[in-house]
C-alpha cells in the first residue's frame, strides 16, 4: 500500500466566512485538493460546541454529511471523508442512512472515521449521555454494519428498537465504506480490532490529555506500544490481518514549509507502521491556500513512493 494523504478542510473558519464559509470557496477549495493528489478530504463534526470551549481555541464545524455531499458534487477522485464524526451523537440508523446514500451516489468515496467524543456540554445539549458514550459507540458500529446489508434486520438498542426495518441502496463499497476508529486508550485499540478496519490515532500530547479524554500520543514509542497492542489482541479474538493505521494530521503546510522536511517526515511515519496520514493547510485566504495545496502536491505528493 502506498502511503496516501488527506487534508482537512478549512469550512469551520467562520470567523473569515468570505475566504472559506461559501459555495465558491468550497468549488475552488475542493478542485485545489483534488488538483494536488490528495486522497481524501476531511472535515469534523461539532453540531452544537460550547460557548466556554469555543473562546478557548476550539473550532465551529458544519454538517459533516452536508459538506461531504457538496464535496463529492464538485469532485471526481478525492475521498470524503469524516475526521471524525461523534457516532454517539446520532441515532445509529440516521448516520447508516446518511453513509449508505452518500457513499452510493459518490461512487464509493466514503471513509467513516468516527469517535466517541470528550465534549460532555455538547453531549448534554443533545440529550446523550456521556458516561456510556463508550457503550454506545460499539453499539452503533454493531448497528450501522446490519443496516448496510440492504436485508431485513432486527436490533434491540439503547432506546431505540429495529423490528424488521430495512436500508436501501446499500453503500457502494462491499460491506461498507472503511471505518477507521479514533480513540488512542486501549479500549478504542481493541474497538479498532473487533469492529474497525483502521485505527485513527489523535496525536495529543500529555498536557492536554485531560481536555481530550483520552491517552496521550506523542512520540513513536507511544505509537509502536498501541500498534503491539492491537497485535495482541488480533491474536486473542482471532483476526488474521491487522487493522491499518492511519492518523489523522500530522503536519502543518504553511508559509516556509520544506518539501524535504515534510518527505522525511512522511518516510518516518510508514517506517514506524503508520499506512496513511493528513496535513494540514494554513493560510489567510482561500488564494494561497489553493496555492500551498498544489504546491505541496506538486513537491510532496507527486514523490512519495513507499
Amino acid at each position: 500500500m502506498t502511503f496516501t494523504l488527506s487534508t482537512s478542510l478549512p469550512f469551520d473558519h467562520v470567523e473569515q466566512a468570505d475566504e472559506f464559509v461559501s459555495m465558491q470557496a468550497l468549488h475552488e477549495i475542493a478542485r485545489a485538493v483534488e488538483d494536488a493528489g490528495f486522497y481524501a478530504g476531511s472535515v469534523t463534526d461539532h453540531p452544537v460546541p460550547s460557548a466556554r470551549w469555543l473562546d478557548n481555541g476550539g473550532h465551529y464545524a458544519q454538517d459533516p454529511f452536508v459538506m461531504l455531499s457538496m464535496l463529492g458534487a464538485v469532485t471526481t477522485k478525492l475521498r470524503l471523508q469524516t475526521n471524525i464524526i461523534v457516532l454517539p451523537y446520532r441515532n445509529p440508523f440516521i448516520t447508516a442512512r446518511a453513509v449508505s446514500s452518500l457513499d452510493h451516489f459518490t461512487g464509493g468515496r466514503v471513509i467513516l472515521g468516527m469517535g466517541a467524543g470528550y465534549m460532555k456540554a455538547e453531549y448534554k445539549a443533545l440529550g446523550v449521555d456521556f458516561d456510556t458514550r463508550n457503550d454506545l459507540m460499539d453499539e452503533y458500529i454493531k448497528a450501522m454494519k446490519l443496516a448496510w446489508t440492504g436485508e431485513d434486520f432486527t436490533f434491540e438498542g439503547t432506546g431505540y428498537t429495529a423490528l424488521g426495518n430495512r436500508v436501501r441502496p446499500t453503500p457502494a463499497q462491499t460491506p461498507h465504506p472503511p471505518l477507521l476508529v479514533g480513540g488512542n486508550s486501549k479500549r478504542a485499540l481493541r474497538r479498532t480490532v473487533e469492529l474497525g478496519d483502521a485505527w485513527h490515532p489523535f496525536f495529543v500530547p500529555k498536557t492536554v490529555t485531560d481536555t481530550a479524554r483520552t491517552a496521550a500520543m506523542e512520540d513513536d514509542d507511544d505509537v509502536k506500544g498501541a500498534i503491539a497492542y492491537m497485535q495482541e489482541h488480533c491474536a486473542k479474538v482471532g483476526r488474521e490481518v491487522p487493522p491499518k493505521v492511519i492518523a489523522s494530521s500530522t503536519y502543518s503546510i504553511k508559509k516556509g514549509w520544506s518539501a524535504q522536511e515534510a518527505l522525511d517526515h512522511f518516510a518516518h511515519l510508514k517506517s514506524i507502521g503508520i499506512d496513511a496520514s493528513g496535513a494540514t493547510v494554513y493560510a489567510d485566504s482561500r488564494s494561497e491556500y489553493c496555492d500551498l495545496a498544489r504546491e505541496f502536491g506538486e513537491k510532496v505528493i507527486s514523490k512519495i513512493d513507499f
